[in-house]
């Protein structure tokens, strides 16, 4: 007869919601023993053992025992429950009346080890014991027990022998009952479900991987892992039994599954396959988006175009679409609720009207329109000098004409002169700008002007701009600054204008005649000199003249009178001279004395001719010193008395200075080299040696001197 141990008839997944099943153990933990001998059942919940309120069925029928544990020596079915459990597995109780019996271990579980005894009513008779599984030898052993490790649902039996020596010396062996374990499943094939059962596309659904351990297992730890078709989800293997898919999408028949392991022993398990049902939302409220912001684009930036949707789920199809174009920007299809599109390096021509399209399988929907404009930096500006004529004059009013050929207004220009700034000024709608100047002398240089339209800030070249000042009028001075002047003197006429572009033509006028003109090629003033004669007396003025109108100095007066330094210096030796002739008349004189005495007595005769006597003097021949003199003096007679020796004769000596005809006046006369100076004798008196006057003429003939000589010796 075949012995079944029935440690669990029905394993399997417990209910969802029910209490878990109380266990029922044995001691000793053997389902098989010899009649006459007892077996105490304990009752265990998922916490611990119980020890009262404890429901006891003997063959699926109440017992009154409400005790913790209950004592049985009759075979059958034996189950219990607890206020915490629910009723447990039944456990089949077997008491035999056979001298061998095999028992095994109580609770087995798959992959679990299983103790095995061969016991006879009197082992200590036995020599040896041999183990079979399905009639094949496993071993022999002295002992008693021998270890197997089962499978789930292994239909293998198993047996065992007991062999011995009796007193007489006969060998005898003993043949125990066949006994098939059925071995309790550790944890059941694991069961995939789904919350919500029926999610909507796009929204979160936790998987469970449903299964569950025995009580008396808990110390055991599973581990799961879950798949979309052959693909791993999440990280792969892990502690938790459940999975959470942020969006799920609706993507045809996928299937779902998970797996449920035991580390020590290796034990793996699979649950069914199944589909979860994803229910799809169309899509609604297409929005069209930018970056950066309407009104921030700059030209030369990147462009970045959302289109998203508010609602709608699975696999949506983004496009972008400019109005006027036939063909789409870009098209991206994902499972997204939006989508970027990135145009690179915008320019100008490049804005418009945009609008986007999303379609998941139920037709596009499209965005309203968005324009979309650029702010374009400004371009380096052109400065333009506009003058009223072709050369800048002072106090001509130019424009300074500054444009950017490109930018978005608003637009900031400066003007600058040298760097340093003149002024701004706005063009609120783009274009140009200008600066209108009053020029001055300082104005000269180099200008530019600056474009800002707060995206970058440009600078045009230099534009140079020369500023003819006209002359000023110039002021005319004399040198030396005097009233009156001598003549003989050279005079400086010196006229300067203050103000004044080079170059500048300088004439001088004396009573509104022109003297003559000097240039000043690099500005400043020009100087003209004149050796004076009487005729210079008068009022002086000078002009100045740069090409953009003369200008008229104030007049200057000017007095000439006597001599000058040089005649001083003719006229003391003209005294001299005459100092010497009044000593040389003296001596005449005194000769003439001598003479008449002489004559008186016969010595000498009287000589009454009017021609000369001997040459006169050297130095009253070469007269002063010859000097460098003016162009314009005028005859200077130097006058001094000869006698030729003849008391009745006396002559007057005169030098005179000669200049050239035709010298200009403006121009210096000076005397030709070797030229000496006139002279003219001119006869004064011729005395008559009868008249009876004569002594007393004589007498102050000896004391004679010419007035001009003295007159001019006394007025230098």
């Amino acid at each position: 007869m075949l012995l079944w141990l029935l440690l669990i008839l029905a394993p399997g997944r417990q209910p969802a919601g029910a209490l878990p099943k109380a266990l029922l153990l044995l001691k000793p933990p053997w389902s098989t023993a010899f009649k006459g001998e007892t077996v105490t059942l304990f009752c265990k919940d998922h916490h611990s053992l119980a020890w009262e309120y404890v429901s006891w069925y003997h063959n699926e029928t109440p017992l009154r025992k409400k005790s913790g544990k209950l004592q049985i020596s009759k075979s059958g079915h034996y189950r219990c429950k607890t206020q915490r459990s629910s009723l447990s597995d039944p456990v089949h109780v077997q008491f035999l009346s056979d001298w061998l019996v095999l028992q095994a271990s109580h609770p087995a579980f798959e992959r679990d080890k299983v103790v095995l005894r061969c016991r006879g009513k009197e082992d200590e008779d036995i020599m040896e014991r041999t183990y079979y599984k399905n009639e094949e030898k496993i071993k022999s052993s002295y002992n008693s027990n021998i270890t197997v490790y089962p499978a789930f649902n292994d239909d293998s039996t198993y047996r065992c022998t007991a062999s011995g020596t009796n007193i007489w010396g006969r060998s005898w062996t003993e043949t125990s009952r066949p006994l098939k374990i059925q071995v309790q499943e550790l944890f059941p094939s694991p069961v995939l479900t789904a919350s919500p059962p029926w999610p909507i596309e796009g929204s979160p659904v936790t998987l469970t991987c449903e299964t569950w351990l025995p009580p008396q297992t808990s110390h055991t730890r599973l581990q799961f892992c879950f798949f979309k078709e052959h693909q791993a989800l999440g990280a792969g293997w892990s502690n938790s039994p459940e999975l959470q898919i942020p969006t799920t999408w609706s993507e045809g028949a996928a299937s779902y599954w998970c797996q449920a392991r035991t580390v020590i022993p290796r034990i793996l398990k699979t649950s069914p396959r199944s589909q979860i049902r994803v229910h799809r939302v169309p899509v609604s409220d297409v929005n069209l988006e930018m970056q950066p912001p309407v009104g921030q684009l700059i030209e030369g930036e990147d462009l970045v175009l959302i289109c998203s949707v508010a609602a709608g789920t699975g696999t949506v199809t983004f496009s972008w679409h400019r109005e006027g174009s036939e063909r789409s920007l870009g098209r991206k299809t994902q499972n997204a609720l939006s989508a970027e599109l990135r145009i690179a390096s915008v320019r100008e021509q490049d804005a418009g009207r945009y609008y986007c399209a999303a379609d998941n399988m139920d037709g596009p929907v499209l965005s309203k329109r968005i324009r979309i404009t650029l702010r374009v930096p400004v371009s380096p500006p052109v400065l333009t000098v506009r003058t009223p004529r072709a050369q800048a004059v002072e106090g001509d009013v130019v424009e300074l004409h500054c444009e950017a050929q490109r930018g978005s207004p608003p637009i900031l220009y400066r003007f600058y002169h040298e760097d340093v700034p003149l002024g701004s000024s706005s063009a609120p709608s783009g274009g140009e700008a200008s600066l209108n100047l009053s020029l001055t002398a300082e104005h000269s240089g180099n200008y530019s002007c600056e474009a800002n339209n707060s995206l970058g800030v440009q600078r045009s070249k230099m534009v140079s701009l020369s500023i003819t000042v006209p002359v000023s009028h110039p002021v005319l001075t004399l040198n030396p600054d005097v009233a009156q002047a001598m003549v003989g003197d050279v005079l400086e006429l010196r006229c300067e204008a203050q103000r004044g572009s080079p170059p500048i033509l300088y004439w001088f006028y004396h009573e509104d005649v022109i003297l003559g003109n000097t240039s000043a090629p690099f500005g400043g003033g020009a100087s003209f000199n004149l050796s004076l004669t009487t005729e210079h007396s008068g009022n002086y003025s000078c002009g100045a003249d740069n090409g953009l109108g003369a200008q008229s100095s104030e007049t200057v007066s000017l007095n000439i009178t006597g001599l000058s330094k040089n005649k001083v210096t003719h006229t003391t030796v003209g005294v001299i001279g005459c100092l010497l002739s009044m000593l040389g008349l003296a001596a005449t004189a005194a000769l003439v004395g001598r003479f008449r005495t002489q004559r008186k007595s016969g010595a000498i005769p009287r000589n009454i001719g009017s021609v000369p006597g001997p040459d006169p003097p050297a130095q009253a021949l070469h007269g002063p010193p010859s000097l460098s003199q003016p162009a314009l003096m005028e005859l200077q007679p130097l006058y001094s008395n000869v006698s030729p020796g003849d008391d009745d004769l006396v002559y007057s000596q005169i030098w005179s200075r000669q200049h050239r005809e035709g010298s200009p006046a403006h121009s210096p006369r000076r005397h030709q080299k070797g030229e000496e100076p006139a002279i003219i004798y001119s006869e004064v008196k011729r005395a008559d040696p009868d008249d009876p006057a004569r002594q007393d003429r004589e007498e102050a003939a000896e004391g004679y001197e010419n007035v001009p000589c003295a007159s001019l010796a006394l007025d230098h």
